[in-house]
């Protein structure tokens, strides 16, 4: 046993990190796509890996990336959605360690997973429903639900449109976790003897390019008052 503990010492002690390199890639490449020519980056000689029996130690990273040692490059091996990867973590990165034999050596290789606008924003239901009085006093707010955007930075949810504007306007609002409350605001008088009802549509907007959006219908009946 205890030759064994030493053994293992022996062996942390005499592999050391002998370089690090980093990497930006987009998420969503194809499978098979180049990451990095790795060798050359660090230095190596093709017939280094080969002889060194290069093999790639990345933990959960080993699905996605994988190491060609004829060419000395890293390739996608799966393709990378990020959001599933690290969802709103940001920065996102793969973590891999190249160890090579004879002798031993060990390499940092880490690979950030940036954003694509892959994903619009899209609310979870598709109308909102409102009895709203004609005697609602103008001024009145009625909470809309949010949408949610799985893309992080610009990519992700940015702004809200409300159409038509005749007699809601849109308000928005910052809360603690740096989401937006969002309501609409009665601007000018009901009349249910002149409209019974009112169709509008709340569009949420990503800041992509191209940009993506999402919509949901507002449904507003006007309830009656005894005015005449």
């Amino acid at each position: 046993m205890r030759r064994q503990v030493l053994l293992f010492l022996w062996l942390s002690c005499t592999i050391v990190v002998c370089g690090q390199v980093s990497y930006s890639i987009p998420e969503e490449m194809e499978k098979g796509s180049l990451v990095c020519n790795v060798a050359q980056d660090l230095g190596l000689d093709v017939k280094r890996l080969k002889s060194g029996k290069a093999r790639l130690h990345s933990g959960d990273s080993a699905e996605f990336i994988e190491l060609s040692r004829e060419r000395g490059v890293l390739l996608i091996r799966e393709r990378i959605d990020r959001e599933t990867l690290c969802g709103e973590t940001t920065p996102c990165a793969l973590h891999v360690q190249m160890i090579l034999e004879n002798p031993m050596e060990l390499f940092r290789i880490t690979v950030e997973i940036t954003d694509v606008n892959d994903n619009a924003p899209s609310f979870a239901s598709s109308e909102k429903r409102f009895e709203i009085s004609e005697s609602a006093i103008v001024g009145s707010k009625f909470v809309l639900d949010k949408a949610v955007d799985a893309d992080i930075g610009s990519n992700g949810l940015q702004s809200y449109l409300l159409k038509p504007t005749d007699h809601f306007a849109l308000k928005l609002e910052s809360e603690a976790d740096g989401r937006k409350k969002v309501e609409m605001v009665l601007q000018k008088p009901l009349d249910r003897e002149r409209e019974r009802h009112m169709s509008l549509l709340l569009t949420a907007v990503d800041g992509g390019q191209p940009r993506m959006s999402g919509t949901m219908q507002i449904s507003v009946n006007i309830l009656d008052v005894n005015d005449n």
